[in-house]
């Protein structure tokens, strides 16, 4: 029963960040909103109403037809000009900062929920139209109905407004980055408090069982409630050899286990805990945000945008995650109630990460000596950083400082620029002149 409520709260958490989701919830709300107060109606509230608060009904048909009718064409002209907005916004992100931030972009919920509001009052005001009598007995006019629609409708045009007001901002390769960074921080802040503090050692998996991927996609997530439970009730202990957030193709070894042979039926029950998709999210792969953070400082140091002030930017962001992710370890674990590891989870080393990002930089950014300096400004914060971290996080950070200058010498001319480049080395070989061989 407990794995049911796991695998059910899990479903519910995977369908809550579809991005139709809130807008079919509340066009539903909506609709049986419409029907209540046909209800209401249909007992008489609009009668009552006028005999004892006559302002709070609108008591000619004429009106009421003409006031429906009116909102009903307001919003969908609304709604057309707001998908629009939408299409703008898509169009411009793509092309000046990169196509995998569209994802992070549709799934904005405080859009989906105005876009939900305006479907919503349209359907509203539809249902509540044909419910208009064509007799002129006034007790047969839904007057109280068509208030609510008047009310209905003026939040629709605070909605519009605040939207637009929205959209601007969302557009702001700015505010892109900072919600960009706000996701991958909160993410990789919950993967530092849940590890534990003390050395885990975990059994050699070299000869253990494996089980393949049962389907291409990204792998997105595990539900490790689900996998817990499983390991625990078969009393096994699971690595999970593949990296969450990349692409894993059908029949590749997923997961190894200890333990005696798996039946089918367990192995199905195990695959069922990883979720695959085509899409990635930054809310549960904290290194797809340094992805698309170098993807914009990238796109920015393109001759077609020649923004370095946006590249020098990114840098700062990623000097901040860099700095968090060096509290991280580069394994992660699940524990029994003995503190006991039996879960072991991979991810993306620290070595790999830095190195992705700062192959793209160099390649892209060793001609503008303002962008270079900020490289190595930089990589000399963590260095200072990393004397109370991992001392394999170190040596990452001098080798990436001893390739960043290679490049950089390499790729300027002048002497003003060279010196620059042998003051900051210098500087970065006297913090720690041990590890450097240059």
């Amino acid at each position: 029963m407990k794995k049911h409520f796991y695998n059910l709260l899990e479903y519910i958490i995977k369908l809550e960040s579809n991005i139709a989701f809130y807008p079919s919830l509340i066009s539903l709300v909506g609709l049986l909103f419409a029907f209540f107060m046909y209800y209401l109606e249909s007992w008489g509230v609009s009668g009552y109403l006028i005999e004892n608060a006559p302002i709070l009904v609108i008591n000619n048909i004429d009106t009421a037809r003409d006031l429906l009718t009116t909102f009903i064409g307001g919003l969908i002209s609304i709604m057309v000009f707001s998908f629009s907005l939408v299409m703008i916004l898509l169009n411009q992100a793509s092309s000046n900062f990169s196509p995998r931030l569209l994802p992070g972009l549709i799934s904005n919920r405080r859009h989906q929920i105005i876009l939900g509001i305006y479907n919503s009052t349209l359907l509203y005001c539809i249902f509540t139209l044909v419910s208009i009598t064509p007799h002129g007995d006034k007790y047969q006019l839904p007057g109280f109905s068509v208030l609510l629609a008047i009310i209905f409708m003026t939040v629709c045009l605070a909605a519009f407004i605040y939207f637009i007001h929205s959209i601007s901002q969302q557009i702001q390769v700015g505010t892109i980055m900072d919600k960009i960074f706000d996701k991958a921080y909160e993410r990789l802040t919950t993967l530092i408090d849940n590890e534990k503090s003390t050395e885990i050692e975990f059994p050699d998996t070299s000869n253990w069982k494996m089980v393949e991927c049962a389907k291409s996609g990204y792998f997105q997530d595990v539900g490790l409630n689900s996998l817990a439970e499983f390991a625990q009730e078969k009393k096994v202990k699971i690595e999970i050899v593949q990296i969450k957030g990349t692409y894993i193709l059908k029949g590749l070894p997923l997961l190894k286990y200890s333990g005696a042979e798996l039946d089918g039926d367990a192995k199905n029950e195990i695959l069922a805990c990883f979720h695959f998709s085509k899409n990635e999210l930054v809310e549960e792969n904290y290194v797809l945000a340094f992805k698309q953070i170098t993807e914009i400082a990238l796109k920015a140091m393109s001759p077609g945008i020649n923004d370095p002030g946006t590249a020098i930017n990114a840098v700062d962001y990623m000097t901040e995650l860099f700095t968090l992710r060096m509290k991280k370890r580069d394994r992660s674990y699940l524990f029994d109630d003995d503190d006991d590891a039996y879960v072991s989870i991979k991810t993306v080393n620290f070595e790999d990460l830095m190195y992705s990002v700062m192959a793209a930089l160099r390649t892209y950014c060793k001609h503008d000596i303002i962008v270079v300096q900020k490289l190595f400004m930089m990589l000399e914060y963590l260095l200072l950083e990393a004397d109370t971290c991992d001392d394999n996080y170190k040596k990452t950070i001098v080798k990436e400082v001893q390739n960043l200058y290679q490049d950089a010498i390499e790729s300027q001319k002048n002497e003003i620029d060279l010196t620059l480049i042998e003051n900051r080395m210098s500087k970065l070989k006297s913090l720690n002149e041990s590890n450097f061989n240059i």
